[in-house]
């Protein structure tokens, strides 16, 4: 009866009446118990979320390994896209590229390449690895053809890698050319001086500041830099006339570092037909299916692929677009 009372009564009984001190001790172990149970229901909670959603990321992680091991029966286009700069740590890396080459090749109903090109360009080196493999495959595979086609752009590193390919394909409004070589710079050395800003640059070499946009470019660094990209634009020049052959029909000017619509560029030779990745796959290669081919990454690249696409997607949310991107 008294527990019951005690009970019924919201404060219990006050401090020094019979019975308070039980009474308290009840209520400490109430509480205690109840708080437990309350914790232990948002421990499973949080837990069953936490495994649900690690169970649905390595579902889209792995979606890549199970397509991969249900390949056609079929005869098939093998598509590889270049796209953007191209550039170590881009999707265009030739260690990317070449990863994705290697597996159309070894793709038994490969029947034909594709390279979808669309890239303003980027590093020649990177570009030439490219170029060098894509030549090094068709010499060892003489019976899958490689063609490349142009979307928007196809211009400098971008052209570079299409003329390994033994075809040019183009849209009438695709730009393609860009054959140069450029470093860029600025100059603010005159800026600072009426600022009042002293420039102190040590160096150990005479020309190890060059390019330094804050000292003045002298004339015998100048002419250095025109003798390294002039040597470098001279590689190009070769490596697109071993690509293109006779059919280049323009003269010197194609060199200049001046582009073209795709429409124009075929009369100068700098591409062959117009045409899409469906079209070269159905009318050219003869197996209208198409299958695109990436670098395969492991699971962590793959993860850290998706948190990063994920973290950018919701400080785009939050930040109702506006995103600073560096380039």
């Amino acid at each position: 009866m008294k527990l019951r009372f005690w009970k019924d009564r919201a404060q219990g009984p006050a401090p020094g009446e019979a019975g308070w001190e039980q009474f308290l001790v009840e209520r400490v172990v109430t509480d205690s118990l109840r708080e437990q149970r309350r914790s232990r229901r948002w421990g499973i909670l949080f837990k069953l979320l936490t495994f649900a959603y690690l169970f649905a990321l390595l579902g889209v992680l792995w979606q890549d390994t199970l397509f991969d091991s249900l390949s056609p029966d079929e005869k098939h286009s093998a598509v590889i896209d270049i796209k953007g700069v191209i550039a170590p740590g881009t999707q265009a890396s030739a260690i990317d590229v070449i990863a994705a080459l290697g597996k159309a090749y070894e793709d038994k109903n490969t029947k034909g390449i594709i390279l979808r090109i669309n890239s303003p360009g980027g590093s020649p080196v990177q570009a030439g690895q490219i170029n060098d493999e894509i030549r090094r495959l068709r010499e060892k595979h003489p019976d899958i053809p490689v063609h490349a086609v142009v979307a928007d752009l196809c211009a400098s590193g971008g052209y570079y890698v299409a003329v390994a390919a033994e075809a040019i394909h183009v849209d009438k409004a695709s730009l393609i050319g860009s054959i140069g070589v450029r470093i860029d710079s600025f100059g603010f050395e005159q800026a600072i001086e009426e600022l009042g800003i002293e420039r102190r640059l040590l160096t150990a070499g005479a020309n190890k500041g060059m390019l330094d946009p804050f000292s003045p470019l002298p004339e015998e660094q100048k002419a250095f830099l025109q003798t390294l990209l002039d040597q470098l634009h001279h590689q190009f020049i070769a490596v697109v006339k071993q690509g293109r052959g006779d059919q280049l029909k323009g003269s010197e000017e194609i060199f200049s570092g001046l582009f073209w619509t795709g429409e124009e560029s075929l009369s100068l030779g700098l591409a062959d037909k117009l045409g899409s990745t469906d079209s070269v796959a159905r009318d050219v290669i003869g197996a209208e299916k198409t299958v695109e081919f990436k670098a395969k990454k492991d699971l962590f690249e793959r993860l850290a692929d998706r948190l990063g696409t994920a973290m950018v997607s919701a400080v785009l949310e939050l930040t109702g677009g506006a995103y600073p991107m560096a380039r």
